[in-house]
């Protein structure tokens, strides 16, 4: 697959979030030399293993709604 066709696959999750937030997450992805968007999705990435840890993996037939 090239990096043109990953792109398209990317999607754009938009957030709403209090200005105090923003600005704490800004000096948490500085700290740790990363962006915003890198910090996110290692939390998400996070949150998907941790719940595919205890509830098992999530299969491509589980998110056909």
């Amino acid at each position: 697959m090239k990096d043109v066709d990953v792109v398209k696959e990317i999607k754009y999750v938009g957030l709403r979030i209090t200005p105090e937030m923003h600005e704490k997450l800004v000096y948490i992805a500085k700290y740790d030399a990363r962006t915003i968007n890198s910090l996110a999705l290692n939390l998400f990435n996070k949150c998907i293993r941790d719940f595919e840890k205890e509830h098992g993996p999530i299969q491509s037939e589980d998110m056909d709604n």
